[in-house]
């Protein structure tokens, strides 16, 4: 019986800085899937969510403690940085294992997300891009802040005409 729940996305883009001081758009998104009371074992399931930066093939996708042990160190909707690849950005030290890099600070729970999100990201890219000349692929993220930036999110019925997050686009990338 798989249309007995209600399915939304949530969404947001917002402009910020990446790592490198350039005017970016980031998007997150992630999606719900809310059961009737009559349901066993009724509630709100979400995906992870998804933090997407202009101009970059990185995609962070955050979870909470339901989803699946993601190996980070710590409770709540976070996602870890990758040895080698990231640094905390207050200190430069390299992460290790379960070093939390982004994490949501107003909810412990994607499934209690409403209306605003607020997230704090702790690290940066060590290396912007992965490989050289024409091969060379944008990893860089939104800025680290030690301040979670506040952002409005949408909500709407999935499938519906205004339930996709809009594009992010590729023209300001084009022209660096």
């Amino acid at each position: 019986m798989a249309g007995c729940a209600s399915h939304y996305t949530h969404y947001a883009v917002f402009p910020a800085e990446n790592s490198s001081g350039e005017d970016r758009r980031v998007r997150v998104v992630w999606h719900t899937a809310e059961y009737p009371a009559w349901w066993p074992g009724a509630d709100v399931v979400a995906t992870a969510l998804t933090v997407e930066t202009q101009c970059s093939t990185r995609v962070w996708r955050l979870k909470g403690v339901p989803q699946g042990d993601s190996g980070c160190a710590s409770e709540g909707v976070r996602a870890c940085g990758e040895p080698g690849q990231d640094r905390l950005a207050r200190t430069g030290e390299p992460v290790e294992p379960g070093t939390v890099c982004m994490a949501v600070t107003n909810a412990d729970r994607l499934e209690a997300l409403e209306g605003e999100l607020a997230l704090r990201v702790d690290c940066e890219p060590i290396n912007t891009q992965r490989g050289s000349g024409e091969e060379a692929e944008n990893r860089d993220y939104v800025r680290a802040s030690a301040v979670p930036y506040s952002i409005a999110v949408r909500k709407a019925p999935r499938y519906s005409l205004e339930a996709g997050p809009p594009e992010l686009g590729d023209a300001v990338c084009d022209d660096e």
